[in-house]
């Protein structure tokens, strides 16, 4: 039997390609920079292939711009592994952890961006929270942060930033970062995203399931185990930040970012294996999916 909380709680909206061609993505510019400045910062010395992933991922859903803001150490390589981006070298301590104080660094970029992707291969916790406390401090007034990995598992110390970034936020946990942005392990997985979007004033994307703070929830029926695999979560981050850099509300983004990552899992499922399949696989299958279901790709 349902409690009076369960029959209060939204039902989720099923994602299909239906839904998403009734609420299509905008237009294409024939600029780069009309399709979206997107910063991504990331990338320490230990897990540099993240920051690459989510900025290939930002890439192939069609935004046009790309600057990675990454360790010192692993600037150079990354610019050569992706040569489609700019790079912005961020001070690291002893240890390759990029600083917490790196962002200043990237200072003329941040203010610049339209969307901002903190999070992929960050990897310290401390350091983490020093650069989301002063995030806020560097992005426009309009511009979208995503924040992903190590940038999500700092905020509940933070309530500033959520406050001043609100509206504007997109979190990406998997479960056990959603367990920390709640301070509790999850209970019921559509009534805690939708908790989580509420209580940061965001959209959370978390198992395929969606929500905003409005109280409207998504859920994504595509996808399967095969996503469960290292660097999975980069590529969603990087679609959902490319996706509002291209113009898309928050909302629209995350939903559609990650309906495309999912079915990207199922058209590699097919392929190759249920499991197996590589992070880096999902990518080019991601303009694949949105061409299948919408024409302004």
């Amino acid at each position: 039997m349902s409690s009076p909380a369960d029959s209060s709680k939204p039902t989720a909206t099923i994602v299909n390609p239906d839904l998403l061609r009734a609420w299509a993505l905008p237009a294409t510019d024939d600029s780069k920079y009309g399709r979206g400045q997107v910063v991504v910062v990331g990338g320490a010395r230990r897990s540099p292939g993240a920051a690459m992933l989510s900025g290939i991922a930002v890439l192939r859903v069609g935004a046009g711009r790309l600057t990675l803001a990454v360790g010192e150490s692993v600037a150079s390589q990354i610019a050569v592994a992706v040569p489609e981006c700019g790079i912005v070298p961020l001070d690291e301590t002893p240890s390759g952890t990029v600083s917490g104080f790196g962002l200043a660094a990237a200072e003329k970029d941040l203010r610049q961006a339209d969307v901002v992707l903190l999070g992929p291969g960050l990897d310290d916790a401390d350091e983490a929270t020093v650069m989301v406390r002063d995030l806020p401090g560097f992005v426009g007034p309009e511009a979208v942060v995503v924040l992903d990995a190590f940038g999500l598992g700092v905020l509940p110390s933070l309530p500033e930033v959520s406050e001043k970034l609100g509206g504007r936020l997109v979190l990406t946990p998997n479960k056990v970062e959603a367990a920390l942005l709640l301070e509790r392990d999850i209970d019921d997985l559509e009534s805690d995203v939708l908790e989580l979007a509420r209580r940061y004033n965001a959209v959370v994307s978390c198992y395929g399931i969606v929500a905003d703070a409005t109280g409207e929830m998504w859920n994504v029926g595509a996808g399967s185990g095969g996503l469960a695999t290292s660097g999975s979560g980069d590529v969603l981050a990087g679609a959902v930040a490319g996706l509002c850099g291209r113009g898309a509300t928050p909302t629209q983004a995350t939903v559609w970012a990650t309906y495309a990552h999912a079915a990207a899992g199922d058209r590699l499922s097919t392929a190759i294996a249920p499991l197996g399949y590589l992070a880096s696989e999902l990518l080019p299958q991601l303009p694949i999916v949105l061409a299948s279901v919408s024409s302004a790709v």
